[in-house]
């Protein structure tokens, strides 16, 4: 990613974070940024993990501070499953997902011709719908070897 493209992705961060009573730290710069970097949607020991690599004294605590900061001001998407740890997600537009059913990491899924469709859809009398999610259940590469 360019230079200026970093620094207007900071500062929109930065607008998100400060229109919610929170500031832009280092460590939530960490989090952000390694978050916007992997293809797929980590746990908090994920990022902890990652992010100590650069900050050595970071705490797990601290890793999950930052990112309910980042999802309260709207920056990232937390991804809730029953008991499994929540994975967190830097694209918070309307999407669907993949999840591997072996190992529990989650992909984003292009699919805006089903999201149309599914908007058409009319339920029961009397229900409000709030929103939605999709996602498809599978195993990937590494854990159907």
């Amino acid at each position: 990613m360019s230079t200026k493209k970093q620094l207007q992705r900071q500062e929109t961060l930065r607008q998100q974070l400060h229109a919610s009573g929170a500031q832009l730290t280092t460590q939530r710069a960490a989090v952000y940024d390694y978050l916007s970097g992997v293809d797929h949607h980590p746990t908090a020991e994920d990022v902890f993990l990652a992010v100590k690599a650069n900050l050595p004294r970071i705490s797990l605590a601290t890793v999950y501070k930052n990112l309910e900061a980042l999802v309260q001001c709207g920056a990232v998407s937390k991804l809730a499953y029953g008991d499994a740890a929540a994975r967190y997600d830097i694209r918070t537009d309307h999407h669907y997902h993949t999840r591997c059913l072996g190992c529990g990491k989650i992909w984003d899924l292009d699919a805006t011709q089903e999201s149309e469709q599914l908007r058409q859809i009319k339920p029961q009398k009397g229900f409000e719908v709030r929103d939605y999610r999709l996602e498809l259940l599978g195993y990937c590469k590494e854990c159907r070897r």
